[in-house]
């Protein structure tokens, strides 16, 4: 319900999927009355989560696996699904055709929106180890002097296509098969705190020189 440039986020969620003209279907998943409401004012579906699906620890996993058998049951025909978190607020139409067009055309499971990583385990992100010291998150047999000599990472955005058979078969979202599509990291970050939002309110308000 968070608002960005005047507008709640999961309103411009909606609006972006319901302007591409892609999907047969736009539904949200919440267990929030507020959220409902909104959602069936911009002309959302809208799938009643339950309590235990609500919570910090329900995976998005367990989500679909319980959402994708009711859908099916109240008719609706589908082959695949596209997650749209509405904390991307500055994804793009073409990005979500791309998205969709990679799943169709390739022999894949999943396909993924992501951007490249800057931050990189094999670099310059560290984690502890049993003694509380610092230590490179990931180690390769040669030794990494620059960032820029380092293996390509990804960040995921929580935007993701795929093949419903396949996810109710193996029941988890990233599928051996799984492939990124890029996009720019302007475009793909992410408001999961605070100060994430106050970033995405400047990028809001100087778009024209940012995009």
């Amino acid at each position: 319900m968070k608002k960005l440039d005047g507008i709640p986020l999961i309103v411009n969620a909606i609006k972006l999927a319901k302007n591409s003209n892609i999907f047969e279907k736009i539904v949200v998943s919440t267990d929030n009355p507020q959220i409902s409401k909104i959602s069936k004012k911009y002309g959302a579906d809208i799938l009643t989560r339950s309590k235990n699906l609500a919570s910090d620890k329900a995976s998005m996993d367990d989500v679909l696996l319980d959402a994708i058998p009711k859908l099916l049951q109240n008719n609706s025909n589908f082959n695949s699904l596209v997650n749209l978190d509405c904390t991307v607020p500055f994804v793009t139409i073409n990005d979500l055709k791309g998205l969709i067009n990679l799943l169709e055309k390739t022999d894949c499971d999943t396909t993924c929106i992501v951007y490249k990583q800057h931050h990189n385990p094999y670099f310059n992100l560290v984690e502890p180890n049993s003694r509380g010291f610092l230590k490179i998150s990931k180690k390769r047999l040669e030794k990494i002097s620059t960032r820029q000599k380092a293996p390509i990472v990804y960040q995921l955005v929580g935007i993701f296509a795929m093949n419903i058979t396949k996810f109710l078969k193996l029941k988890k979202i990233y599928m051996p098969k799984t492939l990124p599509y890029e996009i720019p990291s302007n475009r793909g970050l992410m408001i999961d705190t605070e100060f994430e939002l106050k970033i995405a309110e400047f990028i809001a308000s100087n778009k024209k020189n940012l995009f």
